[in-house]
């Protein structure tokens, strides 16, 4: 199976309008910055993405949001975004909001092939409108079901040809978890190597759950929120 693909263009170019997408990524840290480059560039439409937050005005998924690519957004948390604000009040975007924790536990249980999960989090609140109660040990839990992504959209430090990943530091926030359950993942590294030479002991996602990866180029890496002490 070929994995190694030229560009970020080339490894999404079959990603339809419509598509439900994984996207990686924690603030502004570890998102594939290439690979939003490119969907904003093909001009893809009617998304729904998934992902831990939503961007910022003109950078990330808010590059996109600004292009009107994204339908639906269901993510943890999307306050820095004026552009997401302005669609969501108009009516002009869907968006579904849950709880930080059972985003990721919903992730893993797609990657670990469970269809659905159980938690406390959102138990008495609006999150649990509609949806299944059940009693465990005198605790009520909600049951939540796992994502069906077509595409995992992941970022990492390095890989190698046989699509083995190695996240740094905080990087490895919602990557290790999406790159496990698109039905097909693509992942953008920052340094692609042969077969054998990254440390088996060091691989955070095996190549197994990777389909297509390249090298990707000009990442800004921007701060979300900077905070300095004036001297």
């Amino acid at each position: 199976m070929k994995k190694v693909y030229n560009d970020a263009i080339e490894a999404v170019k079959d990603i339809k309008d419509g598509s439900i997408l994984m996207l990686g990524g924690f603030g502004l840290c570890g998102i594939p910055e290439n690979c939003i480059s490119a969907l904003v560039q093909n001009g893809v439409k009617n998304l729904t993405c998934i992902s831990n937050n939503a961007g910022v005005d003109d950078f990330g998924i808010g590059l996109m949001l600004r292009q009107k690519q994204v339908k639906k957004m269901i993510s943890s948390y999307v306050g820095e975004n004026a552009e997401f604000e302005r669609q969501l009040l108009s009516g002009e975007l869907e968006v579904e909001l849950i709880p930080q924790g059972t985003l990721a536990t919903r992730c893993m249980a797609s990657g670990y092939g469970l269809p659905a999960i159980y938690t406390p989090a959102g138990v008495g609140t609006e999150v649990a409108e509609g949806k299944e109660l059940r009693s465990f040990n005198g605790k009520e839990y909600l049951l939540e079901y796992a994502f069906d992504a077509d595409f995992a959209i992941v970022k990492a430090w390095k890989g190698d040809d046989m699509g083995n990943l190695v996240y740094k530091d905080t990087a490895r926030n919602f990557n290790p978890l999406m790159a496990m359950a698109g039905k097909i993942t693509i992942a953008e590294v920052e340094e692609l190597l042969p077969a054998g030479a990254l440390d088996p002991n060091q691989i955070h996602t095996p190549g197994i759950y990777v389909h297509r990866i390249f090298q990707g180029s000009g990442y800004e890496k921007r701060i979300e929120q900077r905070t300095v002490i004036k001297k």
